[in-house]
Parts: C-alpha cells; sequence; structure tokens
C-alpha cells in the first residue's frame, strides 16, 4: 500500500486518540479543553507534512503497465436473422 494512503487512513484515529487522551487529563484536572484547538492544529500539521514527504519519497505517480482488460462488445447469441420473424431477409 501507498505510504501516502496509509498517512490520509491514519488521520480519522489521530484526531479521536487526541480527543480522548485530552479528556482523560481534563478529568483528572491536569489540562483544559482550551488546549484541544491548538493541539488539534499542531496534529493536522504534522499529519500534513507526513503526507507530503510520502508524496515525495514515492516519486511521481505513473500509469501501471500491461494490457488493459478486454470487454466483449456483444453477448454471444444467436445471429439476429435467425431470430427475425422474416426467417433472415431483410
Amino acid at each position: 500500500m501507498n505510504r501516502y494512503f496509509m498517512i490520509r487512513r491514519l488521520v480519522g484515529p489521530m484526531i479521536l486518540l487526541l480527543l480522548g487522551v485530552i479528556a482523560l487529563l481534563h478529568q483528572m484536572h491536569m489540562v483544559h479543553w482550551g488546549i484541544f484547538v491548538p493541539l488539534l492544529l499542531i496534529l493536522l500539521g504534522v499529519m500534513k507534512l507526513a503526507e507530503r514527504a510520502a508524496l515525495e519519497s514515492d516519486g511521481p505517480w505513473q500509469q501501471p503497465t500491461g494490457q488493459p482488460p478486454t470487454i466483449n462488445a456483444a453477448p454471444e447469441s444467436a445471429p439476429a436473422a435467425q431470430n427475425s420473424p422474416e426467417g433472415g431477409r431483410l
């Protein structure tokens, strides 16, 4: 899996983890809820820097090589001339 997508998937859980830690520390009267917004901004900034670093280290995006999958345009069935009411006459 691409590191960029792995980092993108971690943003939501990291925010929930930060929220839980702040709630726990608030319950123990160590911090106030006012600290949440600055820490959230720092967390989001660090995650954006990590995404950018992952994109740079992977190099430019390249089209996958190989043949595209083949798609049958017409289903395999009896010819239309045999199914027509005129018996194949046009």
